[in-house]
């Protein structure tokens, strides 16, 4: 097992809330920023269907940023909107194998009037997130690939806050044309670079409960976050696929006192990256997002999350993690 500090963090957060922004207050007395949002689809549950739908009944734009993108029906759909004269906009990773994973998607949409954009070289583009006329921001944790749909956790958010758009929209322009890296706060949005503080300062203002999924666990930062969550009282639940690959982290949680439950890939691929915090019925702060725990997610891929305490968001969000936990096998 990895050597590391222990001990517990203090954990200081200092926030500038503007007008407008929801805040949510923590144990600490710190504040965490949240955006209403109007949906949770649960995968592989809810199919893909609503994404294409909105593709289809898109009126005048559409701007896409995916890590891989293989879904012909979501390809056709795309290709259609440009066909009926909308402006589509698809940026797509390029970095690790991303040319190669996307050059079939790329190479048809180009061929079809789709404005199709290589994401910056030597930057994992890994947020999944779809812009539909400026008023609907779906955002999630899935990849646009159609054979993995059948098996696969994944969940998906609607944002309609105006602020959370332009701030989604300034971004993937910025992106773009490969100009920043710079992102401006909104509400509960949480972007990467740079991601682990809010999500530290979350798992910090948890008082009785923690809920978690991710598809991967090798960060020091969330995993001490978590087990002083634990010495300080609070239930704390891990739910992930089994991997060897994490074994090590899981075990030290679990020796720390926190509740590690797996599933086989057999049973269900848990690709998601959720935290509920202090969900008990409809309350509490719920994050759904594409950030894994991992130095390259946290502090250097292109990502995005958001949390909420929507009442709906956040019960639905609670069911299906403590479903999949009832499922899962102790560590």
């Amino acid at each position: 097992m990895k050597r590391r500090v222990h001990g517990t963090r203090t954990l200081v957060a200092a926030l500038v809330i503007f007008a407008g922004i929801a805040v949510s207050i923590t144990s600490t007395g710190a504040t965490n920023a949240t955006s209403p949002l109007a949906k949770l689809w649960v995968e592989p549950a809810a199919g893909y269907g609503f994404l294409d739908s909105a593709v289809n009944s898109a009126h005048h734009s559409i701007e896409l940023s995916m890590y891989e993108l293989k879904d012909p029906v979501m390809e056709s759909a795309l290709a259609g909107a440009a066909r009926r004269g909308l402006r589509v906009r698809v940026l797509l990773n390029a970095d690790y194998l991303g040319r190669s994973e996307n050059a079939s998607a790329a190479q048809y949409l180009s061929r079809r009037g789709v404005h199709v954009t290589w994401a910056a070289a030597h930057t994992i583009f890994h947020a999944k997130y779809l812009l539909v006329d400026a008023t609907r921001a779906y955002i999630g944790s899935g990849n646009f690939v159609a054979y993995d749909y059948p098996n696969t956790r994944d969940f998906w958010v609607l944002d309609t806050s105006p602020q959370d758009l332009v701030a989604i929209r300034a971004v993937f322009t910025s992106d773009l044309h490969g100009t920043s890296n710079t992102v401006s706060p909104s509400n509960g949005l949480v972007w990467s670079p740079g991601s682990e503080p809010a999500l530290l300062r979350l798992i910090a203002s948890a008082r009785h409960t923690l809920l978690i999924e991710n598809e991967e666990m090798y960060s020091y930062g969330i995993e001490d976050a978590l087990v002083a969550a634990a010495e300080r009282g609070v239930a704390v639940t891990v739910v992930m696929t089994a991997q060897a690959r994490y074994y090590s982290d899981l075990t030290y949680l679990a020796q720390h006192g926190i509740h590690v439950r797996l599933l086989t890939s057999a049973q269900l691929y848990i690709h998601a990256k959720t935290i509920c915090v202090d969900c008990v019925g409809t309350s509490g702060t719920a994050f759904v997002g594409s950030i894994n725990y991992s130095t390259s997610s946290l502090s250097y891929n292109r990502e995005l999350g958001v949390s909420s305490s929507t009442p709906s968001v956040v019960s639905l969000l609670r069911s299906t993690i403590e479903g999949d936990a009832g499922r899962g096998a102790p560590l």
